[in-house]
């Protein structure tokens, strides 16, 4: 009798831990996105360089690996979590400055009624809601602004972060996020926060968004400048790709970046265009003295010319004003061609130019500006051409 009822509530218990786990999944997922790639002027001496892959961001998409999942708690209500690792399928070097989870690191609770509240390491608002119609989302760097000065390529990620992400109303969906600078003191002293909103309706979609990433004091000091060592360390990663196009900026009190993108898709026509500002404020602690602005203008055309090839071609414009006075033009193309539901080739370039002036890397003098075509970070002369044939598989 006792080692029969002992069998049946090991039946009872293996029944319900059966039962919670169908409620509950995990998936593991991941992108390997390589390319050779030629650039021309890929330093200020003028030489020209092949590599393969692209240590920084990829090129259609970054490499990861991660993890996510969730857990039904009844009522509507999940659990949910994602670890996300980035790397270099060149050399097998973890990314996002050798973290193990440095693209995403998360836990939080959805509702289809409530919305979505998450914690950890995120993207901001402008990631989510804008980023993913502009041209970046189809072509990736060889489409972005100039230096990623308003992480258009998803540069940035923000530590401990609060998110808010509402359900869909309408087609219209909000969201917001607020990071803790964690400064002993001084609430605000290395915060972020950020919101956004976007629209979509059937083929018209639109979106708006603001980001802050605050840079905290050093004991009351002057930040370090880059020959000294990174002046930034807010809980933002900040927009600092390596070039000479925001490098002296890093000891910036803030970075404040405001962008709208819309698309508009007719058959396989696929018209976008975007707008940003971005600006890095000066205080007493900057090596450079007033507010740098950069605003960009930029437009795209797609044309899905057969289920498996899209064709692309894109142009940006980016005028930078107050510390400096710097112009950038680039204009990129590209094609992409699945050879299956999860493997395709690509070919992308672009073409720069630029002209006036920027700072130097330590943020003390000015320079002649450098062409750096989008967040790849090739820091060259007045001019700069870009050629990647990549490959790109997911799992």
């Amino acid at each position: 009798m006792k080692r029969l009822a002992l069998s049946s509530l090991s039946l009872a218990l293996l029944g319900a831990a059966g039962a919670a786990h169908a409620q509950s999944s995990v998936t593991l997922y991941g992108t390997i996105d390589t390319a050779i790639t030629f650039v021309h002027n890929a330093n200020p001496a003028g030489q020209n360089q092949w590599s393969v892959g692209n240590a920084s961001n990829g090129d259609l998409s970054g490499s990861r690996w991660g993890l996510k999942g969730q857990e039904d708690l009844g009522g509507g209500l999940k659990a949910i979590f994602q670890l996300e690792n980035g790397f270099n399928p060149s050399t097998g070097a973890l990314g996002q400055g050798s973290r193990l989870f440095g693209r995403q690191a998360y836990v939080g609770l959805t509702g289809d009624q409530t919305g979505t509240v998450t914690l950890g390491r995120q993207y901001d608002p402008l990631v989510d809601l804008v980023q993913g119609i502009t041209a970046d989302n189809y072509f990736g760097s060889a489409f972005a602004t100039v230096g990623d000065v308003d992480n258009y390529d998803n540069s940035s990620r923000t530590n401990n972060a609060v998110k808010y992400v509402s359900p869909v109303f309408s087609g219209l969906q909000v969201e917001g996020m607020y990071a803790f600078g964690g400064v002993a003191g001084s609430t605000g002293s290395g915060q972020t926060w950020s919101a956004a909103a976007a629209y979509n309706n059937g083929p018209f979609s639109i979106a708006a968004g603001y980001f802050v990433a605050d840079n905290p004091s050093v004991n009351g000091l002057a930040r370090p400048s880059t020959t000294s060592g990174s002046g930034w360390g807010g809980t933002s990663d900040g927009t600092f790709d390596g070039s000479l196009v925001n490098l002296g900026y890093q000891s910036a009190k803030s970075i404040n970046i405001a962008r709208v993108a819309g698309q508009y898709v007719i058959g396989p026509m696929t018209f976008g265009a975007g707008y940003s500002n971005s600006q890095y404020k000066a205080d007493g602690q900057s090596a450079f003295a007033s507010t740098e602005k950069f605003n960009t203008g930029q437009g795209f055309f797609n044309y899905q010319l057969s289920p498996a090839l899209l064709l692309g071609v894109g142009y940006s414009y980016t005028k930078s004003s107050g510390d400096t006075d710097g112009t950038y033009h680039q204009v990129s193309v590209g094609a992409d061609y699945n050879l299956s539901k999860r493997t395709d080739v690509y070919l992308v370039g672009a073409y720069q130019h630029a002209s006036g002036e920027t700072l130097n890397a330590d943020g003390t003098g000015m320079v002649a500006a450098q062409a750096s075509i989008g967040s790849y970070g090739y820091g060259g002369t007045n001019t700069q051409e870009l050629v990647s044939l990549g490959l790109r598989h997911k799992f």
